[in-house]
């Protein structure tokens, strides 16, 4: 934003009258006004709601270690009230427009990484570790250390492998693709729906789904996420109320008996800090929160620096204001995150529409959180959506993630290669750690093999030792007999 915006939206702020609040959250000083802050407080909550949808769905559709899966009902409570509470914490104690809830593809980690190896109980504990694991970096100044160690271009391949993963699970759970029974003998190992071609009203509407989503993404449509799933759910509560439909899966569209209902709080505490440890060993737990930590803290500093930069609030050496404190609670969220079994709470950059509507300090955050609040009493209605008009939402969400790929310079090996690895491991295997480590370990050989080792941080050195013990700890169990 350009000095002469800034200046422009100052005169056009108008007089306000400074309270006790106005002071608190230097709306004046930052030349918005109270009716600024609250349009800003409705346009964020409106363009990342979805994830009221989107977290229950993937959460609720896997299972753990011992076939057990979180209740939607309740992940809807837990997911509304994380983001409640913690949205109104950033408010306040680090007074930015910037709003928290369960960070997508932090949840892809822990339905698909996390639970088939361990019980959910123990999976949440490694959430809370993380978050605490995070809180240590920021105290201890040890953030700087961890932001330089990653290449840049590598952490955008990162993103850019989570946003792949993401899409393939949109396309899985609709069941768009799907997978081919072992005994068809075939050396293809999915295909196009159940028989090789789409069939069925359920795809119809994903499919029409995913057209909508990206129509309104390309429109530029705010809260075109959201509205794709509002309308899809609607068209799929009439086609299950006219059609016969022989199944539509995990949901099936049809209106509640109350819109309204008490919160089901029965996930809250729910998590076991320690339990991981037992279930798959000290190196495995250690790659696992190093995962979720790398993913967690490079999306919070560039979310972070993105919303504060739109806002026109970096100081004159392009710093955030209070940036420690903001990422203290962003680590904190990550806790209360995996203490309500919600996965990790992150800043959202969809707080970005609420800085386009004029929000420019953490009062927005009261509005934004206050009707997460709103929504912990609508479980019901928020519980019909099926996973056909849900989905496309993922799919739009891993081309978002994908369009990082542009900064990647293919032409450079010892960038390419990693970032490449690093891409399709992710979701060829079903695995982010997966992915990370074959990355981590393809930078770390380039280097070397090029004569470069020396400029490999110390740090991406010790995290590429951890990832080779991961991936060759069957034949070093052989070895040591255990």
């Amino acid at each position: 934003m350009s000095e002469a915006q800034k200046t422009a939206e100052r005169q056009d702020a108008g007089p306000s009258t400074v309270t006790g609040v106005d002071r608190f959250f230097r709306i004046t000083e930052r030349g918005s006004t109270f009716g600024r802050e609250i349009r800003g407080g409705f346009a964020t909550f409106f363009t990342m709601a979805y994830i009221l949808v989107l977290n229950p769905l993937i959460l609720g559709s896997a299972k753990d270690k011992f076939g057990e899966q979180l209740d939607p009902v309740q992940l809807t409570t837990a997911t509304a009230l994380v983001a409640a509470v913690m949205t109104i914490v950033m408010g306040v104690g680090g007074n930015l427009p910037l709003a928290l809830a369960a960070g997508l593809g932090l949840n892809a980690v822990v339905a698909f990484q996390l639970a088939p190896l361990m019980s959910w109980d123990d999976a949440m504990g490694l959430i809370v570790l993380e978050g605490l694991l995070i809180c240590v970096l920021v105290v201890t100044g040890l953030r700087e250390a961890v932001m330089h160690a990653i290449p840049q271009q590598l952490k955008q391949a990162i993103s850019v492998g989570i946003g792949l993963f993401i899409a393939l699970i949109g396309f899985v759970d609709a069941g768009f693709v799907t997978r081919i029974p072992d005994a068809a003998n075939t050396t293809v190992p999915v295909q196009l729906g159940n028989t090789g071609t789409l069939a069925g009203w359920p795809m119809l509407v994903f499919c029409v789904g995913v057209l909508l989503t990206v129509g309104l993404l390309a429109r530029k449509v705010r809260g075109a996420i959201l509205v794709s799933i509002v309308t899809m759910t609607v068209v799929a509560l009439v086609i299950n109320a006219v059609a016969d439909v022989e199944t539509w899966g995990l949901t099936t569209p049809e209106w509640p008996d109350r819109i309204v209902d008490a919160p089901d709080f029965g996930l809250l505490g729910q998590f076991s800090l320690f339990g991981a440890f037992g279930q798959v060993g000290v190196v495995t737990v250690v790659l696992l929160v190093f995962t979720l930590v790398l993913s967690d803290f490079f999306d919070t500093m560039g979310t972070v620096v993105g919303v504060s930069a739109e806002a026109g609030l970096l100081d004159e050496d392009g710093k955030v204001p209070g940036l420690g404190k903001v990422l203290l609670i962003d680590g904190a969220a990550a806790v209360a995150g995996g203490a309500a079994s919600a996965s990790s709470a992150t800043s959202y950059i969809e707080s970005a529409a609420g800085v386009g509507e004029g929000a420019r300090t953490g009062f927005a955050n009261l509005v934004t959180g206050s009707l997460f609040g709103l929504a912990l009493f609508l479980t019901p209605l928020l519980t019909i959506v099926p996973l056909q008009a849900a989905a496309p939402a993922l799919v739009a969400v891993g081309f978002l993630m994908m369009t990082q790929v542009k900064h990647i310079e293919w032409d450079r090996y010892e960038i390419a290669v990693p970032a490449f690895l690093t891409i399709a491991v992710m979701p060829f295997t079903y695995s982010i750690t997966n992915g990370i480590g074959a990355g981590f370990l393809a930078y770390v050989l380039v280097k070397t093999v090029l004569g470069r080792a020396k400029e490999v941080h110390w740090l991406l050195w010790g995290a590429s030792a951890l990832f080779l013990v991961y991936f060759a700890i069957d034949p070093i169990e052989q070895l040591l007999g255990v």
